[in-house]
């Protein structure tokens, strides 16, 4: 019996959005994203019932806005669960450890079942290391009670997610749910950290938050203008327009390799004359590699924090990462110091690439054969490799321009694994210039937010010209 069977019994009480019965008109899915965006923002508001205000650390700090979560709300855990799960059963799945048939129907509603299972379990897992750790308070204080309604509101926000992320990807919406959340949470955090009105006591005065009100704020209240303009592109721990300026470049350099891609000419067999293409773009594998990547090292994060305010002492634990409170306005957070979990953390600044240069070049090394890696193994996983885009042209009835049948996939393996990997460097290079920069948001959450609008955008460009097309 194959590891699939074994869901089978389960599937009925999973929970599940049945696929539309009819095509969903474009504006019908505009209102269903709309929707789905608004109940999902209003989760980041709802605070979790119980909870105690505790100087924990957040073990999810560093990853917050490309989780898509916000602390002490029903959206504490993010799409931390679903991305996990969704890895952990790519990875399985292309390592043949479970074997499924990805062309079966069968197989693949099994495989996503297993896929949700996996998702539910981690939320759950998640949910009571959360409380167990005492990030809302010590448990004794908490009690048996409050505890357990804690994780039952985490589990079940964790449902809602599942569900309005299937919503969209069933066809109800536009893109997926996962996509939206992410780029949402990283919109607003840059609007937020440009225009934030909150002001804070930075030991030289009040200051605005926000990089464009601050600029302002420091050109209109004092007297040498050019000092102020110097502190307002470059004051410390709080953004500043230089950073804002890094955002904004790292998105236009991000929009302009989005349009490198080789057209591979190809033509029906059974029609003459019919021909078109085939666009293997650099980004063969758009943002997958690094939303893989991210979720590996929250992961990493979240349990390297766990065992070292456990076992501060244990050499394995100081290995995977030694925590350090720091209240140099980053909110009391703690930061890695040391171990595996340091070296895989960006530098923050350009002093501390000088300070310490060998952290600099592992975590360069670290993201770019980490993304190529993802990216190569998701190809194989996801059905764009060789060998299955040649079935796909071959179910068409098309061929390559100048190439027989047999010969399409020695062609096709000359440009898409290539494509996959440089590809996913790319990404992982851009990802790390952005975060040496200091650009708002770290490079990883520009890089996401970039990939994902530019999908929506096509996504956009796609569905009008379709249904300018249905009206003829």
């Amino acid at each position: 019996m194959r590891f699939l069977h074994l869901i089978s019994p389960i599937m009925c009480i999973l929970p599940e959005v049945r696929a539309p019965e009819r095509n969903v008109q474009f504006k019908e899915r505009m209102m269903w994203t709309i929707i789905v965006l608004l109940i999902f923002l209003v989760c980041c508001q709802i605070p979790l019932y119980g909870i105690r205000n505790s100087g924990s650390a957040d073990p999810f700090y560093w990853m917050r806005v490309i989780l898509a979560s916000n602390r002490g709300t029903l959206m504490e855990l993010g799409i931390s669960p679903i991305v996990t799960s969704g890895m952990v059963m790519q990875l399985l799945a292309g390592s043949k450890i479970i074997q499924v048939d990805q062309s079966d129907k069968k197989d693949r509603a099994l495989f996503q079942g297993a896929q949700k299972l996996c998702g539910l379990l981690i939320t759950l897992g998640e949910a009571l290391a959360y409380v167990m750790s005492g990030m809302y308070g010590d448990i004794k204080e908490l009690g048996p009670t409050a505890s357990m309604l804690i994780i039952l509101q985490l589990f079940f926000a964790g449902v809602i997610v599942l569900v309005l992320d299937e919503l969209l990807t069933k066809g109800y919406g536009l893109g997926s749910g996962i996509s939206l959340f992410i780029a949402t949470n990283i919109c607003e955090n840059i609007i937020w950290k440009a225009f934030s009105p909150t002001t804070i006591n930075t030991g030289r005065g009040t200051e605005f938050e926000g990089a464009i009100i601050a600029m302002f704020h420091m050109l209109v209240t004092r007297s040498d203008k050019v000092r102020a303009l110097n502190e307002a592109f470059y004051r410390q721990n709080l953004p500043n327009i230089f950073n804002l300026l890094a955002t904004v470049l790292v998105f236009i350099i991000v929009i302009y390799f989005q349009g490198f891609r080789v057209d591979l000419p190809v033509k029906y067999e059974r029609y003459r004359g019919h021909t078109g293409s085939y666009p293997i773009k650099l980004f063969y594998t758009s943002n997958i590699p690094i939303i893989l990547q991210t979720a590996l090292v929250s992961n990493l994060y979240f349990f390297s924090q766990l065992l070292y305010k456990r076992y501060p002492q244990n050499m394995l634990v100081k290995l995977l990462g030694k925590w350090q409170e720091q209240g140099d306005g980053r909110g009391g957070q703690s930061v890695p110091v040391s171990g595996l979990a340091y070296y895989v953390s960006p530098p923050t600044s350009l002093a501390e690439i000088l300070y310490d240069p060998f952290h600099a070049a592992f975590y360069l090394a670290f993201i770019l054969i980490t993304c190529a890696l993802f990216s190569i193994t998701w190809i194989e996983v996801s059905g764009s490799s060789p060998k299955d885009v040649a079935k796909q042209l071959r179910d068409q009835q098309m061929v390559i321009k100048g190439f027989r049948e047999k010969s399409v996939i020695r062609v096709l393996n000359r440009y898409i694994p290539i494509a996959a990997a440089f590809g996913g460097m790319c990404i992982g290079a851009l990802t790390v210039v952005a975060d040496f920069m200091g650009a708002i948001g770290s490079g990883t959450g520009i890089l996401l937010a970039v990939t994902i609008i530019f999908q929506y955008f096509e996504m956009f460009q796609k569905e009008r010209g379709a249904e300018s097309l249905s009206l003829f």
